[in-house]
């Protein structure tokens, strides 16, 4: 598959495909509009700087360029993909069209000024290859823009009695402005194909994300279940049980429940509503979350604020606990680890946050929309956007290496 200008469809899907197509347009109308600026300064430089012989030739050779340019604009405007696609062509008539009139007033009235003024139109002419945003194309118009710029100059040097050293060092004028457009042309290539990219990702998360209101409501909704409503129907029954027998064992076993229940409630809260991150800090909040991870998951999870003043308030700390919620979570769920250390850090205005585990581990790319974890890469986005980054590492024996770092302000 390739875009409308003929160049191979970057990977990354079809939101870079689409991308690329509406990019090509733009530079195919740019080149549209440019070639209308040297169709005025070809018709202004024949009339007011004309030549002293073949002046109706030169003449015809303008309109006749018009019209040219008229009939590749139309061709451009009806003519789809395919017209946009073969526009490129067009800078060939262009060459060919400033090339006659150098050659034809620079032989023939060597006493006239004409052919000075129409050589400073190829130095246009990259610049219209360069809208193309294809390097190869944009090469194979500036190479013999160069090579006709300098044999043109050749044929009428003589004539002109221009020296070698001047022509030359224009020539390499205009060998620069070449390669500085086919430079701009790649440069603008990867820049299209980075946006593309970057809109797939962003379609693809926003995609994802509307799923994810339902997983987290099932996971509650499944917490819940299995954990504190079970002990509320055991407490029932021991409460049934202590009514009809008095049995005191019945009482210590509901005394029991009642107490896991309240535990497990608090727990679900905890997570909806942090208060204990407003109240004693982020270390305490992700202790308290390390605390439910690991008792979920079976492995040991240790916190270490070390580097983290006590009393410290910041703007991040609620992506900073969202995040580790969704790492612990992850850590419990899938990584089949035995430890878990996470430790925060407050230094020179950003908070850092690396959770490590020995797990089974995750690819590099997990954070990505196609690596699996959607949860994961919407705080990624969240992250990115608030001027931080998270970035995933193998450990060094096995598992799992997660640093957030992310500009925070005392709050």
């Amino acid at each position: 598959m390739s875009t409308p200008t003929g160049a191979p469809v970057p990977p990354g899907g079809p939101a870079v495909l689409a991308v690329a197509v509406e990019h090509a347009r733009r530079g195919v109308r740019l080149q549209v509009a440019l070639r209308w600026v040297l169709v005025a300064f070809v018709a202004l430089t024949v009339a007011f700087v004309p030549p002293a012989h073949d002046i109706v030739t030169c003449a015809v050779i303008a309109a006749c360029y018009a019209l040219f340019a008229l009939a590749i604009a139309v061709r451009v405007q009806r003519g789809g993909d395919r017209a946009v696609r073969l526009a490129w062509v067009a800078l060939l008539g262009d060459l060919v069209v400033l090339a006659a009139l150098t050659l034809l007033t620079g032989v023939s009235t060597p006493q006239s000024w004409t052919s000075d003024v129409v050589t400073t139109g190829f130095l246009l002419l990259p610049v219209l290859a360069a809208t193309q945003l294809r390097p190869r194309v944009c090469a194979a118009v500036v190479v013999p823009t160069v090579v006709v710029y300098l044999v043109a100059g050749i044929a009428t040097m003589e004539a002109n009695l221009e020296p070698w050293s001047s022509l030359l060092l224009r020539t390499a004028i205009a060998a620069g402005v070449a390669a500085g457009c086919v430079g701009l042309s790649r440069i603008q290539r990867s820049r299209v194909a980075q946006i593309g990219r970057l809109v797939q990702t962003r379609g693809e998360l926003l995609g994802e994300l509307g799923d994810l209101e339902q997983r987290e409501r099932t996971s509650l909704s499944e917490h819940l279940h299995d954990g504190a409503l079970q002990y509320v129907l055991a407490a029932r029954m021991d409460l049934d049980d202590a009514r009809d027998s008095g049995d005191p064992e019945a009482f210590e076993r509901l005394d029991r429940a009642l107490t896991e229940t309240s535990r497990l409630l608090r727990s679900t809260v905890a997570e909806l509503h942090p208060a204990v991150l407003a109240k004693a800090g982020l270390p305490a909040a992700v202790r308290e979350l390390a605390a439910t991870a690991a008792a979920r998951g079976g492995f040991v999870a240790d916190v270490r604020a070390d580097g983290w003043p006590a009393d410290l308030r910041t703007t991040a700390d609620p992506l900073l606990h969202r995040t580790a919620r969704e790492l612990l979570a992850n850590v419990a769920e899938h990584a089949r680890a035995r430890t878990a250390d996470v430790t925060l850090t407050f230094l020179g205005g950003r908070a850092r946050m690396v959770v490590a585990d020995d797990g089974v581990g995750i690819g590099p790319g997990a954070a990505g929309p196609r690596g699996g974890h959607i949860g994961l890469a919407s705080h990624a986005v969240r992250i990115e956007a608030a001027g931080g980054q998270l970035t995933i590492a193998p450990g060094p024996a096995s598992g799992t290496v997660v640093t957030v770092e992310v500009p925070a302000d005392p709050a």
